[in-house]
């Protein structure tokens, strides 16, 4: 199995109260999300996060065909980080990081994110072909929408 990794560092002029009330509440995951993903959340997590959280959604990642996905929060520390991991959906292997750091000039966030995709060879050919470029573009858009958001 191939797992491939994904680094993302951004410094937002916000506080850790501000960046983690944002960032740990699922609800706000569509508002950084691009449209083309369709991405709706289907359950009621509820508004406060905690290890063991599940939060399921369909997203349409590629020609518009959604997609059933069920995340779990695996591990959080307030203020800090938490992890979330899948349990259902397109990914073989999904474990994504997202760290928080107070800096005098804001929050210093950062997304570590491992993957891997089912079916072997097949899998890493539609890795380069799509699903690599896929990622980065959400994970651009993310950060684009995360300036404009904190930055005004």
């Amino acid at each position: 199995m191939k797992i491939y990794q994904l680094q993302r560092k951004q410094l937002l002029p916000i506080t850790i109260e501000e960046a983690w009330d944002f960032f740990s509440k699922a609800e706000n995951l569509q508002s950084i999300t691009p449209d083309y993903m369709n991405f709706l959340i289907t359950n009621s997590p509820g508004t406060e996060i905690y290890n063991g959280q599940l939060i399921t959604y369909k997203v349409s990642p590629i020609l518009s065909v959604p997609l059933t996905w069920v995340t779990e929060i695996t591990h959080v520390k307030t203020h800090q980080y938490f992890i979330d991991e899948q349990r259902f959906g397109p990914f073989k292997f999904w474990h994504h990081q997202h760290h928080f750091k107070e800096t005098d000039a804001g929050i210093h966030m950062e997304d570590q994110l491992h993957y891997a995709l089912p079916f072997s060879f097949i899998g890493r050919t539609v890795h380069s072909l799509v699903v690599r470029n896929r990622i980065e573009s959400i994970f651009d858009y993310r950060y684009k929408h995360l300036e404009e958001r904190f930055q005004s």
